[in-house]
C-alpha cells in the first residue's frame, strides 16, 4: 500500500510556524540583563536609635529598587525597607527604627534587587544586636593636676546615655603634648556602677600641657564608639630637671685668651613646659678654685674668654620651686691634645630620617657628641647639638633639616669629663638639582688637544652633593661625544680631536637628584701646531745657516772670484776706442740698427730738429783736441745744470792739445759721442729755421739758465742725453771769445 507524503508537509509546516513564533521570546531572555546580586551585607545597631544595613550593589545598568527584608522575634516577624537607586542618597543602605528593633533580639538580614528585566536575592545574614551594639562617645568633664602629686592629670567624664546599662564599658585614653602630633593609649574597664567615671593619667612631664581623648565599646559588642571631643590639661610645675652642656671652642686672640661660647639647653626626657626662671653659671681654672668668677643670665648661651689653661664650667637652672642638677663641662688648656679613636663616619637617608653613623676604635668610648649646623651660617646661635649614649649612631627627622642645604656634621667622643678629636662630614637632608651649572673655559688650545677647565658651584646653589661631572663636546659636522669625571676632579683634557675644526663644549654637574648643564663656549683647534711651526723654523734657518757657512768658507778658499761676482767689474767708456772714430766710419759705427736691442732696454733716438725732415745725427761731439784750455771748471757744472729731468752729472776737461792744426773746421775736428734721448720726452716743441751748426752753438752756450723746459720752448735740440760716459767735455765757439784766452 503506498503512504501519501500530505501529513509529512503538514508537520513540517507547523515546526516553521511555531520556530517564528518562540524567536522573539528567545531574543527578548537572552538580552535580559538582571540586576547584580547584593554582597558583602553589613549591620550596626545604634544603641536605642536604629538599626541600619549596608552592602554591596554591584554595577547598575538599568533602574533598580532595593528592598531589605527583616525578620525578628525568633523568625516570627518580619519587615521591610525600601530604597533605590535613583531617589535615595545611600542607595545601598536601609535603617530601622524602634519600637519594633530592641538590644536583646536576634534577626535576618536579606536583601532583594530588582529591575525591568527580572529580581535577585542577595543570601540571608544572622545578626545578634547585641554584639554590633554601638554607643555614644564618653563627655569628658575635666582635665585637671591634682595637688601634691607631680606628673599626674586626673580626668573625669560621664557614661554615655545611649549605652546598655547593664554592661560593663571598655575604654581607651589617648593623649599627646601640644606640641607633639604623635598619640599615646591607655585601655582601662569601668563598671557600670557609677555614672561619673574618673582616671588618673600618670607618668607624665612637669609643668606640661596635654592632650586628651576618649572612647568606648560595650563589652560585648564589636564596635567602638567615636573619640570625645578633645580637652587639654597641664601637670603640675616642678624645679628644673636638668641641662644638657656643651662648648664651642675659638682660635687663641693675640692677648692669648680664648673666647669660648657655652651653650646649653634641656635635657632630654625634660618637661617641655618645664618653667625656668634664670640660669646660674660659675667657671675657674682646674688648678685653682680661688679664681672662680659666677655671673646669671636668661639666655641659653654666653661667651667667656678664658685664660690658656685649663677651664671647668658649671651651669645650673633655677625656679620658684628650686634648681636643677649642676651640669659641668671641662675646657681643655690650648695646647693640650684630644685624643683620637673615630675612624670613620657616613650619613645616609633611611625614609624620612637622616642616619649618621660611625665607627670607633677605642671600646671604652660609649658616649658621643652629635654637632650639626648649616654650612653657610657658623654662628654658635645655629649651631645644635645631642648627646648618645650606648649607641653609635644617630637619626634626626628630615623635616627639622632645611631641605637643600649643606650641613656640617661633626661627632665628638666623650670619655668621662674629657672631649675628644671630632670627625665631621657634610650631608643633605633632602637633595636636588644644582640651581646653575659649573662656569666652563678652554685652555691650551691645540691641533688635536684641548684642556676644559671649571669651576666649583658655590655651595648655596649645589643642592645636594656633586657626585661626577660629564664633559658634552659637539663638533661643528655634529658629531658629539661624552666624558664623565668624579666630583674631584675640575679639569680635563680633550684628545684626538679634528685639526681646524669648530666645537662646542659644555660641563654638567651632577647630585643624586639630578644634573645641571654649565656656560657653553666655543673654541677652534689650530691648522698647525707650535711644534710644527718651530721644526718648519728650525729648518729652514739652519737651511740659511748652512748656505751662510758655505758661501764664507768659499769665500775665504777662493776671494777673487766671489768679490766678481758679487761685484763685477764696469767697463770704463773713456777707455773705449770709440774716440778713436773718424768720419763715414763713425757714422757707420753709430748705426742704431747694428745696436743689439737685447742690451739697451730703451731704443736710441737721435735729436732732430722739427723742422728739418732729413735725418740728422744731433749729437754732443767732445773734441778731445781743440777744447780749450780756459774753459773752466765753473762753466762746466753750469752746463751740467742744463740736462734734461735735473740730473746732475760730473764733467771734467781734458788736457789742451797744444799741437791741433788751425783752421780745422768744427765738425772736423771734434769726436762725437752720440746720446740717445728718452723715449717719453720731446725736447722741441718748435724749430727755427737755423742751421745745423748754429743750434748746436746756441745749445752749447746757452747759460746755466736754460733749464729743460726753456730748451723746448725756444726750438733748440737736447744737447746731453744720459749715458755711461765718466767724463765729457764741452766745446767752446769761436764767437763767444769771452770764453777763450787771447
Amino acid at each position: 500500500m503506498k503512504l501519501s507524503p500530505q501529513p509529512s508537509c503538514v508537520d513540517l509546516g507547523m515546526m516553521w510556524t511555531w520556530g517564528l513564533w518562540t524567536f522573539p521570546l528567545l531574543c527578548k531572555l537572552s538580552l535580559a540583563a538582571l540586576p547584580a546580586k547584593p554582597e558583602n551585607i553589613s549591620c550596626v545597631y545604634y544603641y536605642r536609635k536604629n538599626l541600619t544595613c549596608t552592602w554591596s550593589p554591584g554595577k547598575e545598568t538599568s533602574y533598580t529598587q532595593y528592598r531589605v527584608k527583616r525578620t525578628y522575634s525568633y523568625g516570627r516577624k518580619s519587615e521591610n525597607c525600601t530604597t533605590n537607586s535613583s531617589t535615595s542618597e545611600n542607595r545601598a543602605s536601609c535603617s530601622f527604627f524602634p519600637p519594633r528593633v530592641t538590644n536583646v533580639d536576634n534577626c535576618t538580614i536579606e536583601v532583594e534587587a530588582q529591575n525591568a528585566d527580572g529580581v535577585i536575592k542577595s543570601d540571608v545574614t544572622y545578626w545578634n544586636l547585641d554584639a554590633i551594639a554601638k554607643t555614644e562617645p564618653p563627655g569628658i568633664l575635666s582635665v585637671k593636676p591634682v595637688l601634691g602629686i607631680k606628673r599626674m592629670i586626673q580626668i573625669k567624664w560621664k557614661r554615655p546615655e545611649l549605652a546598655p546599662v547593664s554592661s560593663d564599658l571598655k575604654y581607651t585614653l589617648r593623649f599627646r603634648t601640644v606640641n607633639s602630633t604623635r598619640w599615646m593609649e591607655v585601655n582601662f574597664t569601668d563598671d557600670c556602677s557609677n555614672t561619673d567615671q574618673t582616671y588618673n593619667l600618670t607618668g607624665l612631664q612637669a609643668f606640661t600641657e596635654y592632650v586628651i581623648a576618649l572612647r568606648c565599646v560595650a563589652e560585648e559588642s564589636r564596635f567602638w564608639s567615636a573619640w570625645s571631643q578633645e580637652e587639654m590639661g597641664t601637670t603640675e610645675e616642678e624645679a628644673p630637671y636638668g641641662l644638657d652642656l656643651w662648648r664651642i671652642l675659638r682660635p687663641a686672640e693675640a692677648d692669648g685668651r680664648r673666647p669660648v661660647w657655652l651653650l646649653w639647653k634641656k635635657a632630654r626626657g625634660a618637661p617641655v613646659l618645664e618653667k625656668t626662671l634664670g640660669y646660674s653659671i660659675w667657671y675657674f681654672p682646674e688648678n685653682n678654685t680661688n679664681l672662680t668668677e659666677a655671673m646669671n643670665t636668661t639666655n641659653r648661651q654666653l661667651e667667656l674668654h678664658l685664660g690658656g689653661e685649663t677651664y671647668s664650667v658649671s651651669v645650673m637652672a633655677y625656679n620658684s620651686l628650686g634648681k636643677s642638677q649642676v651640669a659641668t663641662l671641662r675646657i681643655p688648656a690650648i695646647h693640650e691634645k684630644p685624643f683620637w679613636c673615630i675612624e670613620v663616619v657616613q650619613a645616609c637617608l633611611a625614609q624620612d630620617q637622616l642616619v649618621v653613623e660611625w665607627q670607633s676604635s677605642d671600646p671604652e668610648v660609649d658616649t658621643w657628641m652629635v654637632e650639626w649646623f648649616p654650612d653657610l651660617d657658623s654662628e654658635p646661635s645655629a649651631v645644635s647639638w645631642e648627646s648618645v649614649s650606648q649607641a653609635r649612631n644617630w637619626t634626626i627627622q628630615q623635616d627639622k633639616l632645611k631641605p637643600f642645604w649643606c650641613y656640617n656634621i661633626s661627632v665628638y667622643p666623650v670619655l668621662q669629663d674629657r672631649v675628644g678629636e671630632p670627625y665631621s662630614i657634610q650631608a643633605y637632608a633632602k637633595e636636588g638639582i644644582p640651581t646653575e651649572g659649573p662656569v666652563t673655559k678652554v685652555e691650551d688650545i691645540g691641533v688635536k688637544t684641548v684642556t676644559i677647565t671649571w669651576k666649583e658651584i658655590p655651595k648655596s646653589q649645589r643642592n645636594g652633593i656633586i657626585s661626577n661631572y660629564t664633559i658634552f663636546c659637539q663638533a661643528e659636522d655634529g658629531k658629539e661625544f661624552s666624558k664623565t669625571v668624579n666630583s674631584s676632579m675640575l679639569q680635563y683634557g680633550l684628545e684626538s680631536l679634528a685639526r681646524k675644526t669648530s666645537y662646542t663644549v659644555q660641563v654638567m654637574a651632577s647630585t643624586s637628584a639630578g644634573g645641571a648643564n654649565g656656560t657653553m663656549i666655543k673654541f677652534k683647534t689650530l691648522s698647525i701646531s707650535v711644534f710644527e711651526m718651530f721644526l718648519i723654523t728650525s729648518l729652514t734657518g739652519g737651511g740659511l745657516l748652512t748656505l751662510i757657512i758655505l758661501t764664507v768658507a768659499y769665500s775665504l778658499k777662493k776671494p777673487n772670484k766671489l768679490t766678481h761676482l758679487c761685484w763685477p767689474n764696469v767697463p770704463n767708456p773713456a777707455e773705449s776706442s770709440i774716440a778713436t772714430w773718424r768720419g763715414d766710419d763713425f757714422k757707420d759705427k753709430l748705426n742704431l740698427k747694428e745696436f743689439d736691442d737685447s742690451v739697451n732696454l730703451e731704443e736710441d733716438r737721435i735729436l732732430k730738429p722739427y723742422s728739418t725732415p732729413s735725418d740728422l745725427i744731433d749729437k754732443l761731439v767732445v773734441n778731445f783736441e781743440n777744447f780749450l784750455e780756459d774753459v773752466s771748471i765753473e762753466e762746466a757744472e753750469k752746463s751740467q745744470e742744463n740736462i734734461l729731468g735735473g740730473e746732475k752729472n760730473e764733467y771734467m776737461t781734458s788736457p789742451h792739445r797744444l799741437n791741433s792744426p788751425p783752421g780745422k773746421s768744427f765738425e772736423e775736428s771734434l769726436v762725437s759721442t752720440e746720446i740717445p734721448p728718452r723715449k717719453s720726452q720731446h725736447l722741441c716743441l718748435r724749430m727755427p729755421d737755423m742751421t745745423c751748426s748754429e743750434a748746436k752753438e746756441q745749445l752749447l752756450f746757452s747759460g746755466p739758465s736754460l733749464g729743460p723746459d726753456h730748451l723746448c720752448e725756444e726750438g733748440a735740440t737736447n744737447p746731453y742725453l744720459k749715458n755711461s760716459v765718466t767724463t765729457r767735455e764741452f766745446l767752446v765757439s769761436e764767437r763767444l771769445p769771452e770764453h777763450t784766452e787771447v
